[in-house]
């Protein structure tokens, strides 16, 4: 299930700055492309992407409050759950299917993202590393669950229910005999990380992660 985005709707504009996933995603999409976001939130990055790429964007959001604030700026977003509402899309429907910060909340992570990829010609996925040095050194020295910029919830109230490393989505994807065609890793400062090229290392150092998932790599 997509968790409500933590926002204040009423205090949010249309201009509110992306987050660098949000902006490595923005890199990624091609102009006039078919788009589809998955737990878009304020819809920040769908306003971003249709006025700066003129892509034709759809949302799903399952915050009520997120969705009228979506329509209000003159987005396409309708409400509803990515572990069960993503059955009913055609295949290929969109170029892009996008799911950002959100796969670690839903309750079948493997299913929502087989889904991704048949509805979209591409998926993107965007994800919190837990395999960051840091919070094994706060696991290791403190024995609790960690709290960072991105996992920012007590382990009680998290939405957050299926964390996982970077290594863990790679060998997820190659359980399902799915093909990345690229990996972009964030350090943290928002900065693409020199250890992009190596996933061991970047499973150490990167604090998060964008994942460019081709359907027709499959």
């Amino acid at each position: 299930m997509v968790q409500p985005h933590n926002l204040d709707y009423k205090l949010t504009d249309n201009n509110r700055k992306l987050r660098p996933d949000e902006l490595a995603i923005a890199n990624v999409v091609k102009t006039s492309s078919r788009v589809l976001d998955i737990g878009c939130g304020d819809g920040s990055l769908l306003f971003h992407l249709t006025r700066e790429k003129n892509v034709i964007g759809r949302g799903i959001e399952l915050s009520q409050d997120g969705v009228n604030y979506c329509v209000s700026k003159g987005l396409s977003v309708i409400q509803g759950n990515a572990d069960t509402d993503l059955n009913f899309y055609p295949e290929k429907s969109f170029d892009y299917v996008i799911l950002s910060q959100t796969l670690q909340a839903t309750h079948n992570p493997r299913n929502v993202l087989l889904n991704l990829i048949r509805i979209g010609k591409r998926a993107i996925v965007s994800l919190p590393n837990f395999g960051h040095f840091k919070i094994r050194l706060k696991l290791l020295t403190t024995g609790q669950m960690p709290k960072t910029n991105l996992l920012n919830e007590p382990w009680f109230s998290t939405p957050n229910i299926h964390l996982c490393t970077i290594l863990d989505f790679v060998n997820l994807c190659k359980d399902l005999g799915l093909k990345l065609e690229s990996v972009i890793v964030l350090n943290e400062n928002g900065k693409v990380s020199l250890f992009s090229k190596n996933l061991y290392l970047a499973n150490l150092f990167g604090q998060q992660v964008l994942f460019v998932i081709n359907n027709n790599f499959k």
